[in-house]
């Protein structure tokens, strides 16, 4: 059984006062160059500490009961999936059908996520695009720039991307698409409850100046600086 756990009410200041899960790390795909102590924020800190309940099955629960809990959130809630963990599948898979089964519990709120998994199936890349098509924002992410318009290029969902830990400015990709800095990562006055530009269908990427504990190695896999 593989647990996936909804906090009603983060205490992330940068998420704001929204409900956010966390799912299973077993649910991280081997395609993420920031797997594990490599980069992703979650790894390390006190999100760490509770994602590796949520993975022991010390908290949460399972999927049906998670997608009952998101039922019950009032109608037009903002909130945010995976503050840890990846879409239900083991590692680079996707679970398709566990993906549609969210999307229906998703029906009336304004859910959000980001996915790391590589989409190597049609039959994957279908299923996202039909999340995005109906109400549950599903946002692509990029390693650099360059794999940024990689993802865009699909044109299935909006595309998020890793900045370099020092970057306040927008910025454009070499393809030349827009790029938005995060206001959450900038500004002290806004939040995601305030924004909502992630759980938008959107043209513009939204980028994430690298950070947390591992900003370095996040750093290096923004600047294309090491194989990603």
């Amino acid at each position: 059984m593989q647990n996936f756990h909804l906090t009603l009410k983060s205490r992330n200041a940068k998420t704001g006062p929204i409900p956010v899960s966390t799912s299973t790390a077993a649910t991280c795909p081997t395609a993420c160059p920031f797997n594990n102590s490599n980069g992703c924020y979650a790894a390390s800190g006190p999100l760490a500490l509770f994602w590796r309940k949520v993975t022991q099955n010390k908290a949460g629960a399972e999927y049906g009961a998670f997608l009952g809990q998101i039922r019950a959130l009032l109608e037009g809630q903002l909130w945010r999936h995976n503050q840890a963990g990846d879409l239900a599948g083991d590692g680079d898979a996707l679970d398709i059908g566990a993906l549609d089964a969210l999307v229906a519990a998703n029906k009336g709120k304004r859910g959000f996520t980001y996915t790391h998994k590589p989409l190597a199936t049609a039959a994957e890349r279908d299923a996202i695009a039909r999340a995005n098509a109906n109400g549950f924002t599903v946002n692509l992410s990029g390693n650099d720039l360059t794999h940024a318009d990689t993802l865009a290029d699909l044109a299935i969902a909006p595309v998020v991307v890793v900045l370099p830990s020092d970057a306040t400015q927008n910025t454009t990709t070499p393809a030349g698409r827009k790029v938005v800095v995060c206001p959450a990562t900038i500004r002290d006055n806004v939040s995601c409850a305030d924004c909502g530009l992630c759980a938008r269908l959107r043209d513009a990427i939204v980028g994430f100046p690298a950070h947390g504990t591992s900003k370095r190695k996040a750093d290096a896999i923004a600047r294309n600086e090491v194989a990603a």
